[in-house]
């Protein structure tokens, strides 16, 4: 991968993917699966989750997290966080995919970013065509149920990418011996998403 310049969001406005209320719990799934005591949770960047990856689709090596993942009840809204359009959508149905999952392409002075938002319902790929013009804060899906979202409990996986994504998927767990090159590929969703934890 080329060396991409630094991302500077100076003097850009972003809106939430998920409008999230006060009183949240930010998870801690480096000992495995935890529960929320809230109804809505954050799931962190950066995070090493061993036993928390058991499907095939893991090869039971990947554990290190590289986006952040919004849980709320099935049916809540997700947002675009800034204008761009709809680069693809697709169901990638094995068990702990992303399910229904939307990737949007944004252009911020020149450098191409994008947005992957996974685990959202079926009802979300009938909203949207490829192509499409999203604006800052539309409507574009609802977080999804285990049955359409890879078998997860519901939450929307965010994900940036710096470098163009293949057949609607991005690695949202990669090797820990990956991680380096990972975050440079795939910055921290909290420069968009603002100090969520």
């Amino acid at each position: 991968m080329e060396e991409s310049k630094p991302l500077d969001f100076q003097g850009y406005d972003f809106h939430f993917i998920v409008d999230l209320p006060e009183l949240y719990h930010v998870h801690d799934f480096t000992n495995g699966i935890e529960t929320s005591p809230h109804e809505y949770s954050v799931g962190k960047y950066d995070e090493n989750r061993k036993g928390l990856y058991e499907s095939e689709l893991f090869e039971g090596e990947r554990t290190h997290h590289v986006g952040i993942d919004i849980g709320g009840p099935v049916g809540t809204p997700v947002f675009a966080f800034y204008r761009g359009k709809i680069f693809d959508k697709k169901y990638l149905p094995s068990e702990g995919d992303y399910g229904n999952v939307i990737i949007m392409e944004h252009d911020f002075n020149g450098t191409t970013l994008w947005a992957l938002y996974g685990h959202l319902s079926s009802e979300s790929l009938k909203k949207i065509k490829v192509g499409d013009a999203v604006e800052t804060g539309q409507l574009i899906g609802w977080l999804g149920d285990k049955h359409e979202n890879g078998g997860w409990e519901p939450h929307v996986h965010f994900q940036l990418s710096l470098e163009e994504p293949l057949n609607c998927d991005l690695p949202g767990v990669v090797k820990p011996s990956e991680r380096e090159l990972a975050i440079k590929k795939y910055p921290d969703p909290r420069l968009v998403l603002g100090p969520l934890y």
